[in-house]
């Protein structure tokens, strides 16, 4: 699948969810089981390929500053929200993860206490796998395709490049890091 197919599948979920109020990651579930099988572990591919590119240090101070913490699950669940968001959300949070400080999302859990779910979405990690399960009726079926799919000896034993680590509770360092989103959360948890 073509990065801009993969796009195309992700607004077309949003617009469908926009004109249903179903959850995003109902209609991408339902919008990729109608997708032949191979359409649907090469979209599982671009998604792994899109998630791994937000493993990084400065992506997940964004995600812990946003979340009030941030764990590795939940970064998982956050680098998938930030997926959901569609291209060109994704593409300026890949440029600077600071640049969130922008989303109206983001603005308004900053005068939210309870903010941990805002951008975390853990089903959208799971939206292939759902539709397969949904095609089969085998839960486990999108695995076993999938390890055909890829193949053995696919996974890279390389460490991926997190960029420079720092210190997400060291307020100086992250401000001068993220200083648009240490400015919307740090001010309000002083």
């Amino acid at each position: 699948m073509e990065i801009d197919t993969f796009w195309d599948v992700i607004e077309a979920a949003q617009a469908g969810a926009a004109a249903t109020g179903e959850p995003f990651d109902e209609v991408l579930v339902k919008q990729l089981a109608e997708r032949p099988r191979q359409e649907i572990l090469e979209y599982a591919e671009r998604f792994d390929e899109l998630h791994d590119a937000l493993y990084r240090w400065d992506v997940w101070a964004a995600a812990y500053l946003i979340g009030g913490g941030c764990a590795d699950d939940s970064f998982m669940d956050f680098r998938a929200g930030v997926i959901a968001l569609g291209r060109q959300w994704y593409q300026r949070v890949a440029a600077d993860p600071d640049s969130l400080a922008a989303h109206p999302d983001v603005v308004q859990a900053a005068n939210v206490r309870d903010r941990s779910e805002v951008l975390f979405y853990e089903d959208v990690n799971y939206a292939a796998s759902g539709a397969f399960e949904r095609i089969t009726g085998d839960a486990d079926a999108f695995y076993e395709a999938w390890r055909s799919f890829r193949g053995a000896g696919t996974e890279s034993d390389n460490p991926a490049d997190m960029g420079e680590d720092f210190d997400f509770d060291d307020d100086r360092e992250v401000s001068r890091r993220l200083p648009r989103l240490a400015a919307l959360f740090l001010a309000t948890s002083l």
